[in-house]
């Protein structure tokens, strides 16, 4: 037994028993003092997030015999995914309460997604990649579905469960057809495959990257494999759809990275054709679609297809910059759509989901403040400055630009203008309409300073966004 080994996958043991803390505590507790898992669960989150940043190495480490690295992308990543799940849990504590499903299960299979994203965070083999994926999208089925009498909720998990398995039956598929052509599972080792034996670079290799390329396309909801995501963004309960919302895209953020990028660098040439038609097919019909939607979850939903859009093309670039700005756009996308979901769920009450664009009328007459932060979080979705949002677009587009792809520049500011209209109708509702509902809207004192926060965080990012840009392209350079 090497103890090096597990120094550096302690964040994933430690989170794994302090989950098991978690579930025994859970069978203890009341349901009427459920508040105890709650703060377990946060604990349990700040010790995970201690451990990372103790034995996060300065450099790249490969571990457990190649199928694991430890360096400062994946702890970038780790940390980031365990502040958006507390974020969520916080914004979803009062709204499960409210309507009677606050239960332990939330947090532990919200515990174990997490779980699920630190594995596929450090995966180093494709078998790894595989297991962490099916950790987080398992979790998230039995979430989809945790309200048992919502018909609707049961609808979205079956129809995400469904699609979701033909996605990661594709994906195994690939990887058998990468193993077979390549003759490893490390993504070190099929890079050094394809580098050092051009037999392999043939159209077997390529029919496995194909079906890689269904998987990381699902799992991020890119353009034509994106019809699940609106679904089950409203489909879902609120205090659901705003986990799957932030998390887990760090997470599909990693899952490209690594395979395509780690393992598959030596296919560039193959496989950036294909991300581009996913990417600019994503920036078109998230953009386009939104506009149509009535329902505010259906139109963040398919603005996040949009978002991936922008990512994709930066990944598609093949440069550092590249990386380093579909790192960036990632991280700013997460904090702005996690404060707009959550104030969706702030807005809900028993018996009444704040889901219509109509219901967030004369927001400004009835809670100025939180009026302010979703007009904050909304024109950093759309990209104007001086919110963070911006910035993101900004970087994705001069990655672009640098690459010499001027015409995919210009279709993402396009993109961008269009976007700009529907988030832009929100905020007039909330400022230029009369409200139909006036009920007071009173959180918690913690969510209210967890909310604001969050409203903040995407100006004073945009403010100064220059420290997070040199620490993505800090962590991209050591890769």
């Amino acid at each position: 037994m090497d103890m090096h080994n597990y120094i550096f996958a302690a964040p994933e043991m430690v989170l794994l028993g302090l989950i098991c803390v978690v579930l025994l505590a859970d069978l203890f507790v009341e349901d009427d003092k459920r508040i105890v898992t709650f703060w377990l669960t946060i604990a349990s989150l700040a010790v995970t997030a201690v451990t990372i940043l103790a034995t996060g190495p300065a450099e790249r480490v490969l571990v457990f015999s190649g199928s694991y690295v430890a360096e400062p992308l994946s702890n970038v990543l780790k940390l980031a995914a365990t502040g958006f799940v507390a974020v969520a849990f916080f914004y979803a504590r009062d709204y499960l309460r409210v309507n009677d499903i606050h239960r332990g299960e939330f947090y532990t299979l919200g515990l174990f997604g997490l779980l699920g994203m630190l594995i596929m965070m450090s995966a180093n083999s494709l078998l790894t990649m595989y297991m962490g994926l099916e950790t987080l999208s398992l979790s998230l089925y039995a979430l989809v579905a945790i309200d048992r009498n919502s018909v609707t909720s049961a609808e979205a998990a079956m129809k995400y469960f469904v699609l979701g398995a033909i996605a990661s039956g594709a994906m195994l598929y690939g990887i058998s057809w990468v193993y077979g052509v390549t003759g490893s599972l490390q993504f070190d080792g099929i890079a050094a495959a394809i580098a050092t034996d051009p037999s392999v670079n043939d159209v077997g290799l390529w029919f496995g990257l194909a079906f890689l390329l269904v998987g990381i396309a699902f799992k991020f909801g890119a353009v034509p494999f994106h019809m699940w995501l609106p679904d089950v963004y409203t489909g879902s309960r609120s205090a659901i759809t705003v986990y799957i919302a932030s998390a887990p895209k760090l997470a599909a953020l990693a899952l490209t990275l690594r395979i395509l990028v780690d393992g598959l660098g030596g296919l560039q040439t193959v496989w950036d054709d294909m991300l581009m038609v996913l990417a600019v097919l994503s920036l078109l019909v998230g953009n386009i679609v939104a506009i149509a939607q009535s329902n505010i979850k259906r139109m963040l939903a398919y603005s996040t297809v949009a978002h991936v859009g922008f990512i994709l093309l930066a990944v598609f670039t093949g440069t550092e910059a590249g990386y380093a700005a579909a790192l960036f756009y990632t991280l700013t996308y997460v904090v702005a759509a996690a404060g707009a979901f959550g104030i969706v769920i702030l807005l809900c009450r028993r018996g009444f989901e704040a889901e219509s664009l109509v219901d967030y009328r004369g927001l400004n007459e009835r809670s100025p403040w939180f009026a302010l932060m979703m007009m904050f979080v909304m024109f950093s979705l759309a990209g104007l400055p001086p919110f963070i949002g911006f910035f993101g677009k900004l970087n994705a587009i001069n990655a672009v630009v640098n690459a010499g792809y001027t015409e995919l520049a210009v279709i993402m500011v396009l993109a961008s203008v269009i976007g700009a209209y529907y988030y832009l109708r929100v905020i007039w509702y909330m400022y230029f309409e009369k409200p139909e509902d006036r009920a007071v809207v009173v959180p918690s004192a913690d969510v209210r300073v967890v909310l604001s926060l969050n409203g903040v965080a995407v100006l004073a990012l945009g403010l100064a966004p220059g420290w997070l840009w040199a620490l993505c392209t800090a962590v991209m350079a050591v890769r």
